[in-house]
Parts: structure tokens; sequence; C-alpha cells
């Protein structure tokens, strides 16, 4: 966005708006001060107003109309009217602002409805069809799970059933395309512990998966705390290169028309979809155009007043699905990918010529905060840890800053118990309490067969036969991103976006 010289956040306050709080919907890190100023639905977000600098001029003042509109006064008394523009979810810095205020309003640009729409037009303008794809996170399949009395395998088949049912084409599963994220987070990570001597920010790594620690990490501590961060693509954006590059190309399509949508526990996610680098701008369109949470399937099984039990299974589709069988395939460790069990076992063995063949845990300040050591001979090796909650980042991140980081790689998760408890997944019902849902979410997902990311067969054929013959350069391009310092809107009049 150019330069922008004022909020005018003077509107919130002074048109006294009913409070609404949508705040639950986001990770805790990305409210990082209480609000009194949320709008309802039914106000219209606005970007600031633009004002353009002129050299050696000073900034012509703005008012507010009676109707709410912008009035640009100039020195010589002369009135101008103001064009607002609109919010989108790509201007998002879930900020302490305005645009956190109506998280509702941005929501609604990403919903079920949008996905409703493409189906609709798809059966009533042959000539605009596009080709849905959906593909679902292991975790959105677990908690569907939980609320229906399914296996996770189960409930993925009878999604994939009602989806097709309403008109999508193909239904994929995330856990394919996380192989491909902890593949190149296990290789990112020996290099930059290779270089560490020579470079002071090489370690600790820290993950990227999730948007609301990274979105935290850009508009908070900026350039300071990015070098730390993995450029690794969290497996929905892994899974947005597949669909919208590879799986375009086989079928002969463009890019723009496939509508890539995923399902996800986590609203966080719609902002990482809505991330300008993950825009194609050749084809103008996002590599995941929508994403929906394990809530929203819910209500639109509702809308459609139909219950997951009740559906059919359908056979699963396995082009960019780790299945065997009519089984889905995971990974082991965590339920937020398992990203420390595997560099970790990785690194061992690459890097000190160690077998781990299990992880011992050792809890630090909660049971969000653990620790895992390689030891020999009294020395450590290696260090890990995961850090989950806003509480846990901000003292891994003081921990930095001062030096005191004894980490060489850290799996940090914005909420609390990881991807598995994200803001997005099926509330419990009116018998259950959180705890207790949260626990047969978890068995659920570690129910299923873990699959070691090198022994995937159809991800090292992808490896050999599509990403070798796009060169270096270009591989990087698709499995790995970049972030950015951000400042963060303040309650004052000036913002650099």
């Amino acid at each position: 966005m150019d330069k922008v010289e004022s909020r005018l956040r003077d509107t919130h306050i002074n048109n006294n708006f009913t409070a609404v709080s949508m705040a639950s919907h986001f990770s805790g890190v990305l409210q990082l001060t209480d609000l009194d100023d949320f709008i309802t639905p039914s106000q219209e977000c606005v970007k600031p107003v633009k004002v353009e600098k002129k050299q050696g001029k000073s900034v012509a003042k703005i008012q507010i109309e009676d109707d709410g509109s912008y009035v640009q006064v100039n020195q010589d008394g002369g009135k101008q009217k103001l064009e607002r523009a609109k919010i989108t979810l790509n201007d998002c810095l879930a900020c302490s602002g305005c645009i956190t205020s109506a998280e509702s309003v941005l929501i609604a640009q990403q919903s079920h409805e949008e996905l409703l729409k493409v189906l609709r037009n798809n059966k009533t303008k042959e000539t605009e069809q596009k080709i849905v794809v959906v593909s679902v996170s292991p975790q959105s399949r677990a908690s569907l799970a939980a609320h229906y009395n399914l296996s996770s395998s189960e409930a993925g088949r009878k999604l994939t059933s009602f989806l097709k049912g309403l008109g999508v084409h193909h239904v994929f599963d995330t856990s394919f395309s996380r192989t491909f994220s902890l593949l190149e987070s296990q290789r990112e990570f020996v290099e930059r512990f290779s270089r560490k001597e020579q470079d002071s920010k090489a370690v600790p790594m820290l993950t990227s998966a999730c948007p609301g620690w990274i979105c935290y990490a850009e508009k908070t501590h900026g350039d300071y705390i990015l070098p730390y961060i993995s450029t690794t693509r969290s497996p929905q954006q892994m899974m947005g290169s597949l669909v919208k590059s590879y799986f375009a190309e086989q079928q002969g399509l463009g890019p723009q028309q496939i509508y890539h949508v995923a399902v996800m526990p986590c609203f966080d996610k719609k902002l990482e979809a809505s991330r300008s680098d993950f825009y194609l701008s050749k084809a103008e369109t996002r590599e995941v155009d929508c994403v929906i949470t394990s809530g929203e399937v819910q209500k639109m099984l509702e809308e459609q007043n139909v219950s997951l039990s009740d559906v059919e299974p359908a056979a699963l589709d396995t082009m960019f699905s780790s299945v065997c069988g009519d089984e889905f395939l995971s990974h082991a460790g965590s339920g937020s990918g398992g990203y420390l069990h595997h560099v970790f076992t990785y690194a061992a063995k690459q890097l000190f010529g160690e077998e781990v063949k299990e992880l011992t845990y050792r809890t630090l300040r909660n049971k969000d905060f653990q620790e895992v050591r390689l030891e020999k001979d009294g020395a450590v090796l290696l260090c890990f840890a995961s850090t989950y909650g806003f509480r846990n980042i901000q003292n891994l991140v003081q921990k930095l800053k001062r030096g005191k980081s004894p980490y060489h790689f850290v799996e940090v998760m914005a909420c609390p118990s990881g991807c598995l408890n994200g803001g997005g997944q099926v509330r419990p019902s009116s018998s259950q309490n959180q705890k207790e849902l949260l626990q047969q979410v978890e068995e659920l997902y570690k129910a299923e067969r873990p699959l070691l990311p090198e022994n995937d067969t159809r991800v090292a054929e992808l490896y050999e036969s599509w990403l070798r013959t796009l060169g270096a350069e270009r591989t990087k391009q698709l499995l790995h991103t970049q972030f950015h310092a951000v400042e963060k809107m303040t309650n004052g009049l000036t913002i650099k976006w």
C-alpha cells in the first residue's frame, strides 16, 4: 500500500459502535492488546485514507463529514472528497486496530459460502466453470471424526463423498503435502546447522507452518527474529504449489481455471492463503483460493441437513493423498505436524550418525514447552524444543534476544496444545468439555499409521519427475517462501504498510 498518513481511529470511538468480540476466531498470538472498539458485521471496514505527500509541502488536513465520508481540506480552504478502499484479507495484518475489529467482515471473504457460490456457478454457467479441488488437513479430519463418532479415515472417506456430491471434483489430503514440508525442513536444518559458526542467526531454526506465529513475528519483532525462521512452506501452501503448478499442468489447465480450497483447523490459515507471496501474478490467482475451517465444514453439513455419519463413503483420491488402501497415513510426532520429531531424528543421523528410535520429551515450564536432547559422552549435540501458546512464545523470543537460547530447533505454534486445538476446530457438544474433546481428537489423530517422509514413494517420484526438471531456483520458489518485517499499527496516526 502507498503512504498512509491517517487512520482516523476516532470514527470507531465516536460512533458508539456495538461491541461484538470476534477475537476468539483467531489465535491468541494475533490479539496483542485488549480492544474496546469492535464493530458489528453490518459496519463497513475500510482502509486508512491515503494522502500523497508532496515535496516541501505540508500534508493537508482531513476531516470527517456527518455522513462518515472523509474530506481533505487544502491550505487554501478547498475541499476534496477522499475515496475509501475496502479491506481484503490480503491487506490484513491481524493488527490491534480497525482490521482486527472487523474480523467478521474479513472472514466472510473466505468462507464456505464462497465455496458454495463457486459450485453453484459451475452448474449455471458452463463457460465459466472451474475445477474445484479441496485439500483436507488431518487435524480437521480428526476433529470431524470426533464430532461424528467415526475413525479419522472413515471421516475422510465420508467427507470426500459429501464434497463430491456438492460438485467438488477432487479431494486431497495435506498429509501428502506435509511430507514435502518435513523433507525440506530436515534439509534446511542440516544446512543451517552446518554454517552456525559463520552465521549467528542460522540456529535456532524456528518452524514457519503456523501463520499466527509468523504474523506476530513479522509485525512485532521484525528483522530481528525473521532470520531464524525456516523458509520452508507450510503444508497448506505446499499443496498450493502442487495444485496450481503440477496438477494444473497434468490436467492441461491454467492455474486460474482451478478453484483450490483448504480445510484447516485454524482461522489464521485464511490470512496465510491471502499473503501476496502466494499470489500468482501471471495467472492472476492465488495458490489457495479459499480456506474454510473444520467448524465451517460442520456448518455446511448442518445446512444440508446431513450427518457425516450417515454419508456413504467414497474412494479416496490418491494423486495427492497419503493412503494405504482405504486408510489415511500420517506422520509421527506432535499433532502439529511432527516437525520436531522428524527434523531431530534426521539431523541425529545425518550430522552425528546416531539412530534415534524413540524421543524422550522433558517438560519445562508447562506441557506446552518441552525439550528433547541428543547427548553423547556428557556433551549436548542437539537441543530441540516445542513451544506452543503465546506466553511460551514470548519466553522463547526473550531468550533469543538475551542470547540465552540453548536450542538448535524449535517447533513453534500459536495455539496451546497446537493445531489439534486450533480455533477453527469443531466445538465441544453440550455434554463435553474442551479438554475431553481435545483428548478424543488427539487419540483419533494418532491412531493413523505413521509414514516416514523418506519412505513416501509418490513424493520421491515427484521430486525426480517434476521438481528436478524445473531447476534449483524454480524448486526453491515452489517449496519455500520469505517473510517480511512489518510496522505494527498503533493508536497513532502514522503507519508503514
